[in-house]
């Protein structure tokens, strides 16, 4: 017999995946957790969802893209371009990282422990869009330099999302930030 999805069971095994998520980190976190705290039954998380790591998904884009709705909107706030540039790299590698208690972590689990069939490079290919825009426009570049650009900075979020979970992981700090900055930034104008 088929199960006859009902209003909010979905949003509830979101909320609780979340707080699984954000609490425990995705390797530790179960199905049979998230439906216990979603008050639902384990195979009835599979009427959603055919995965944990789908759930995860369903979860980070929206999270993410929220977050650099922001970071443009902060950028917009900005006078200077080389100033941008320093404002979009405390985002990616410091604020990002750590946000909703490194919530971005459960992405990097998530592709190291699951097979490969299961990651789309759509969110990624997005953000390194928009984060070469902003590139592009921080550090007057053509758009695909940009885009290339951003690949390699989205590369080091994503070792910083990584640390943001290790008692003595690399966080990124001001010289960091300055350095990378003014090697990028040296020739563009205030």
């Amino acid at each position: 017999m088929a199960q006859t999805k009902k209003d909010g069971v979905r949003d509830a095994i979101l909320a609780a995946a979340f707080r699984q998520f954000t609490e425990r980190g995705y390797v530790e976190t179960s199905i049979p957790a998230v439906a216990r705290e979603a008050g639902i039954s384990t195979a009835n998380v599979y009427v959603y969802f055919k995965s944990k790591i789908e759930i995860l998904y369903t979860l980070y884009e929206p999270w993410l893209l929220e977050r650099l709705d922001r970071v443009e909107r902060s950028l917009s706030r900005v006078k200077t371009r080389r100033e941008r540039f320093q404002r979009l790299l405390v985002a990616l590698w410091r604020e990002l990282p750590r946000d909703s208690n490194g919530f971005a972590n459960n992405v990097m689990q998530a592709l190291s422990t699951s097979g490969s069939e299961e990651y789309s490079p759509h969110l990624r290919e997005t953000v390194q869009t928009r984060v070469g825009g902003w590139l592009a426009d921080c550090l007057s570049l053509p758009a695909d330099d940009g885009r290339r650009l951003a690949g390699v900075l989205l590369m080091a979020f994503d070792g910083y999302a990584m640390n943001a979970h290790l008692g003595r992981g690399v966080v990124c700090d001001a010289k960091t930030l300055g350095l990378v900055g003014d090697m990028l930034a040296g020739s563009v104008e205030a």
